[in-house]
């Protein structure tokens, strides 16, 4: 009898052990996924503009488009740092105090956020413009243990678009305005100053803290440039009407790194859909939460596609006369 209640004893704790191995977080940053009734998704945005709300509404469409649809198996607690880098880490701190199945980390501030609170809980980003100069990932192909995700620096976008103005729009002086507290914002200003100057011309950089100082910012940039470009800086796209409402009135042609902005009012840009870039950031999410994949083994992805698109409205209205020749290796945009 006592031979008997031992063996039992053994096969029950041996049954408990696989029970609790098979049951907790995975140690690559990954949860058991497949079989659970609902999964909750935690979305971090930093800031309330075009581009990231399409990223967003692109990342759920592909969560629903593979079979986690919210109401029913997926429960989506979104949450708007608006712009604000605090926010951005109580917002991470809350995921974890939750228990999130995975995190959508919406542009860099909110990504650095998610990362710096766990080391558990996958992550994925979009809106990203340096991963690996933000710390989120080692290299493109080898993102983190919890963490992966899309880019929006494609390489040939800025290049593209600056060599549009210096060498067809024929400006010397190009005016940039953006808030050296994104960093971001600081890699692109980088780029942009070093294709600038390969193609003899000169960067006039404005810096500003918040959205209420970029309208001033762009009156300072009247008389002393020839147009003005505006990457996808978080502050100064927040307050891209006010840098429309000037190009206008001082006939300044406005450039800018994105395509939602250029169709709010800009002359031109060289870029992409933000909603097909949230949807393979949701692609990846799908291949984590059904336990396919693990972050670690998703590298970091580009956008799938590039196009220069000019919008003719704006054009006319920054006082830009479109060349015939620019339908050849350009979009035109008549408005929506």
């Amino acid at each position: 009898m006592k031979a008997s209640s031992k063996i039992i004893g053994l096969i029950v704790a041996s049954f408990l052990a696989l029970a609790g191995c098979s049951s907790g977080e995975s140690t690559n940053g990954s949860k058991d996924s497949g079989n659970k009734e609902q999964y909750v998704v935690g979305i971090t945005q930093y800031a309330p503009h075009t581009s990231l709300d399409a990223a967003t509404e692109g990342f759920k469409k592909a969560l629903e488009d593979e079979g986690f649809k919210e109401g029913e198996n997926l429960k989506i607690d979104f949450q708007n740092a608006q712009g604000e880098q605090s926010n951005t880490q109580t917002i991470a701190q809350n995921f974890v105090g939750d228990k999130v199945d995975l995190i959508f980390a919406n542009a860099t501030p909110s990504a650095m956020a998610a990362l710096n609170v766990t080391k558990d809980i996958p992550i994925i980003f979009t809106s990203v413009t340096d991963p690996v100069g933000a710390g989120l990932v080692e290299a493109f192909d080898k993102p983190g243990n919890n963490i992966t995700g899309t880019t929006d620096n494609h390489p040939e976008a800025t290049s593209t678009t600056i060599n549009f103005i210096t060498k067809e729009v024929g400006a010397k002086k190009i005016g940039v305005i953006y808030n050296s507290g994104e960093q971001n914002s600081v890699v692109q200003v980088e780029q942009v100053k070093e294709l600038a100057e390969k193609d003899g011309a000169e960067l006039v950089e404005v810096s500003v803290s918040n959205t209420s100082e970029v309208k001033q910012a762009a009156e300072s940039l009247v008389d002393r440039v020839d147009a003005i470009y505006i990457p996808t800086d978080n502050t100064a796209v927040q307050a891209l009407d006010a840098i429309i409402s000037v190009a206008n009135s001082k006939k300044i042609p406005l450039f800018v790194g994105e395509l939602d902005s250029m169709k709010a009012g800009a002359v031109a840009a060289s870029g992409f859909d933000y909603f097909d870039l949230g949807y393979q950031s949701g692609l990846m999410a799908a291949k984590i939460l059904n336990g396919e994949k693990k972050p670690s083994e998703i590298p970091v992805e580009l956008p799938d596609s590039l196009q220069l698109v000019i919008n003719k409205k704006a054009a006319e209205a920054q006082g830009l006369e479109l060349k015939a020749e620019w339908e050849e290796i350009a979009e035109i945009y008549e408005g929506e």
